[in-house]
């Protein structure tokens, strides 16, 4: 149970790390909902260092879904050397 808790926690890391990194840059991220409803925070949400911040975020993301994996992976090794 907590390996597949693990496994699950590693692809949700790894999918928010994605769309944290790409989402910013994409049309979707100037056309949204917050942008049509509360237009001053326009300049805020466009602004590239904000939009840095989030890639960065999803970088963050990344990483420690690549960590989680070779952890992962080095426990399985390890089962499998000690059975």
């Amino acid at each position: 149970m907590n390996r597949l808790r693990s496994v699950l926690w590693l692809l949700v890391l790894f999918e928010l790390g994605v769309v944290l990194i790409l989402l910013p840059w994409l049309q979707v991220w100037e056309s949204n909902y917050f942008l049509g409803q509360y237009p001053a925070l326009r300049p805020i949400l466009l602004h590239p260092s904000l939009r840095g911040v989030i890639t960065g975020l999803g970088a963050l993301d990344l990483a420690l879904a690549i960590d989680l994996a070779r952890t992962l992976l080095r426990m399985k090794a390890t089962q499998a050397h000690n059975a």
